[in-house]
């Protein structure tokens, strides 16, 4: 089985590449911020930690954690950032290694894992290797006020807050350029699906 690692900024388009990954190859597909999600609802191994950290409040009347408060609240006092990511990445992380490990006995070929912090949180460590999905910038400002609704200023300041094109380069072995012309898209994941074939 070979596991390939996703990553790109935000707006790069990262979602196509999983679905024609996903439709083309049989691919199992997973990602860190849907396991946030499931590793962060009741009585699962993040809820009651993460009400520890921000207390009762964050709790909606279906019981389950109001994400949204949470991220206010970490977008004032960003101390709490690091403290929520070290709840969540680690269960993230033993989540996604164990449902590899199951993909791995049914005997699939193509694993993908995506993570918008991939580098930073060494997901590279269990992947085959590791994709830059690259859009240009304007392209990807475009995306966030289309699909997203926000601002210029806040596509920017999201864009501006992530890692550099030089650093995904200096640290992915695949560039996957994804500008809009789907065809030279596709090309190139066929490309890095054959390379990891012979790899």
């Amino acid at each position: 089985m070979k596991t390939i690692g996703i990553t790109g900024g935000v707006g790069a388009g990262k979602s196509t590449v999983l679905a024609y990954l996903e439709k083309k190859y049989n691919a199992f597909v997973i990602q860190a911020d849907e396991v946030g999600h499931i590793v962060m609802a009741p009585g699962q191994e993040c809820y009651q930690p993460v009400i520890d950290l921000f207390g009762k409040d964050v709790i909606k009347n279906d019981k389950t954690i109001d994400r949204k408060r949470v991220s206010d609240v970490v977008f004032e006092q960003p101390d709490f950032l690091s403290r929520l990511n070290g709840i969540i990445h680690p269960a993230v992380k033993r989540y996604i290694l164990k449902s590899l490990e199951e993909q791995k006995n049914k005997g699939r070929k193509l694993c993908i894992v995506e993570a918008a912090l991939f580098l930073e949180e060494h997901y590279q460590e269990f992947c085959d290797e590791v994709w830059y999905i690259h859009t240009d910038e304007e392209i990807r400002i475009q995306r966030l006020m289309k699909n997203r609704g926000y601002t210029r200023e806040k596509s920017l300041g999201i864009i501006g807050n992530q890692a550099s094109e030089d650093y995904f380069r200096a640290h992915t072995d695949f560039v996957v350029e994804n500008n809009g012309n789907v065809e030279k898209t596709w090309k190139q994941i066929d490309e890095g699906v054959r390379r990891n074939e012979t790899l």
